[in-house]
């Protein structure tokens, strides 16, 4: 089977090429920059340069395609809108499968889409996943609620380097799931009939709060983390200001997306029937708790080894100093 998987470079998308190399898949990844996707080439997949934001280039990449794995989404520092990526770029990506008569697509959406009409990402989620549904594909549609990979960036470093770790509203509950077991549910999906046509929530074993994640931070660092709330009013102020200026309107939609993450209502579903349909042991999926653990064990243990060698450069320079003042 050969696989296409889309957004191949991105948080999701390398751990899924990286396992579906591993279970011996033909894997080929539609890439914007070979450059920046070297990686990807080194671990043995075939590389074509093209971009679901350009239609063209996309029947060259499924020729001979046997499947799918669409991960791609307009990311925060693209130059490109989420609708000009996650809508015109999705539709011109399933129409393309379809034409090609590719036999699966499996793609992202995220959990809840349908209950934020006003959030862009969320809406234009709701309509792609409707799209996809009508396009005549055998379709699978995974629904994450959020990846453990983002909250390094937005707790676990911040507490470390007393820098400020931002909140706003009720922080809404996220069961977050690390984007290598996200992979396997992916992978798994093209070879489970049961799968066929369905849409499945994809989230972590419990819900974890913005207060609850910080404290365990707090625990795991030793250090007190510096928070700073900021008012909903305000984010929403600056998104009506960003909307002004086309060159911000990514940035703005981003923005919107804070509200979900802000309104208290817990991102969390039931798994008890995805593991089964999916063959899938709850025990195989990490815990957040596991993975911030392994995470604060790794950099506390290199902050260790960094103070030691500072350490012994001192002492070199000072016995050389003091060897200097002998001789003098």
């Amino acid at each position: 089977m050969t696989l296409l998987i889309v957004g191949a470079t991105g948080t999701l998308g390398r751990q899924i090429a990286r396992r579906a190399l591993d279970e011996g898949y033909q894997v080929r990844c539609l890439v914007r920059s070979t450059r920046k996707a070297a990686f990807l080439k080194e671990w043995g997949a075939e590389l074509v340069v093209g971009n679901i934001c350009n239609p063209s280039s996309l029947a060259p990449a499924l020729k001979g395609v046997t499947a799918v794995i669409d991960a791609a989404t307009a990311r925060a520092t693209d130059s490109l809108s989420i609708k000009k990526v996650d809508w015109d770029g999705q539709v011109a990506l399933i129409q393309a499968a379809a034409e090609a008569k590719v036999e699966r697509f499996i793609f992202f959406s995220i959990l809840g889409a349908e209950n934020y009409p006003n959030v862009p990402l969320m809406e234009i989620k709701r309509c792609t996943e409707l799209f996809l549904k009508e396009s005549g594909l055998n379709y699978t549609i995974l629904r994450p609620a959020g990846f453990m990979q983002g909250l390094i960036g937005q707790f676990a470093i911040p507490t470390l380097e007393g820098q400020p770790v931002w909140m706003t509203g009720e922080s809404s509950p996220i069961a977050y799931m690390d984007t290598q077991d996200v992979a396997k549910f992916a992978i798994k999906a093209l070879s489970v009939p049961e799968t066929s046509k369905r849409s499945f929530p994809i989230v972590g074993n419990r819900a974890w709060s913005g207060k609850e994640i910080i404290s365990f931070c707090e625990r795991q660092s030793g250090k007190e983390a510096k928070i700073t709330n900021v008012p909903l009013a305000l984010i929403r102020v600056m998104r009506q200001t960003l909307r002004f200026f086309e060159w911000s309107w990514n940035s703005a939609d981003r923005l919107a997306f804070t509200e979900v993450l802000a309104t208290g209502k817990p991102l969390v579903a039931e798994m008890d029937e995805v593991y089964k349909i999916f063959g899938i042991e709850a025990k195989e999926i990490g815990t957040l708790e596991a993975y911030l653990q392994e995470y604060f064990s790794r950099i506390l243990r290199k902050l260790k080894e960094l103070d030691y060698e500072k350490n012994k450069q001192k002492e070199v320079q000072a016995a050389k100093q003091k060897k200097k003042k002998v001789m003098n």
